[in-house]
């Protein structure tokens, strides 16, 4: 003898009856906080705007975020005061970081980790020093060269021949830079301690970067996570840039 399982059916509020609004809007509130819950917590994705990362990043970059790199962060905190669970850890020299720009927070820029707190920095003549040690480039020529220039656009101020390209390493870190040999001064930093509490940073494009030579130092609680990839790289045809659609750059790594 078989006992058959009795069948609860649920009745549907009418089409376009209060019910209904109510039980809709409530689904769509779940979906809504899961959402921005899983971005502001786990994973979320940035367009890059500016060439100050170039040739690393182009231009129209979508870039993907890890925001678990620097511990486990509660949903939605990082709008008001940021709050991890365990603390927040310091990110690597290299790493790439998106933060809120500390003269207006409500800007978030992406940049080159350069110095941690405790390390001092100096930059002269496009040549950076860390705790008094020179970081050494290596010259990038040929078909390596040619590829790492047809990422720029030529502007008033910047023609992409004048641009010379190195590689770099800071701790594990290798990274291309560029540089321009035509100006006559380059953004330079005086020797300076990075205080506690802050990390120092640098766009790869050494001489068409406003950073910390600029503005100072990043607090660390600012830092919304480490980028790791560009999933999609799309320059809108409504831009001020000229449109450029780049499906080779997808997947690359960071």
């Amino acid at each position: 003898m078989f006992n058959k399982e009795s069948k609860v059916e649920v009745e549907k509020p009418a089409f376009l009856s209060a019910k209904w609004f109510k039980d809709e809007a409530w689904s769509w509130i779940k979906i809504i906080l899961i959402v921005f819950g899983f971005r502001s917590t786990f994973i979320d994705h940035y367009h890059i705007p500016t060439g100050s990362l170039l040739p690393t990043n182009a231009i129209g970059d979508s870039i993907v975020v890890n925001k678990m790199s620097y511990g486990f962060k509660l949903p939605f905190t990082e709008f008001f005061n940021p709050i991890y669970l365990g603390g927040q850890s310091l990110p690597e020299r290299g790493d790439i970081i998106v933060f809120e720009y500390p003269i207006n927070p409500a800007i978030l820029f992406v940049k080159r980790t350069i110095a941690l707190p405790g390390d001092t920095v100096e930059v002269y003549e496009n040549k950076l020093f860390i705790n008094g040690k020179e970081v050494e480039k290596e010259v990038i020529s040929g078909e390596k060269e040619k590829e790492l220039r047809d990422l720029y656009d030529k502007e008033p101020t910047l023609n992409p021949e004048d641009i010379k390209f190195y590689y770099q390493k800071i701790g594990d870190k290798k990274f291309t830079i560029g540089e321009n040999p035509t100006f006559f001064r380059h953004l330079n930093q005086d020797k300076v301690t990075v205080p506690d509490g802050h990390v120092f940073v640098m766009g790869d494009n050494r001489d068409y970067s406003s950073d910390s030579r600029v503005w100072g130092f990043v607090p660390i609680k600012n830092i919304r996570g480490k980028a790791f990839m560009v999933w999609m790289s799309l320059v809108y045809p409504w831009s001020d840039k000229p449109f450029h659609f780049r499906p080779e750059r997808i997947g690359t790594s960071l």
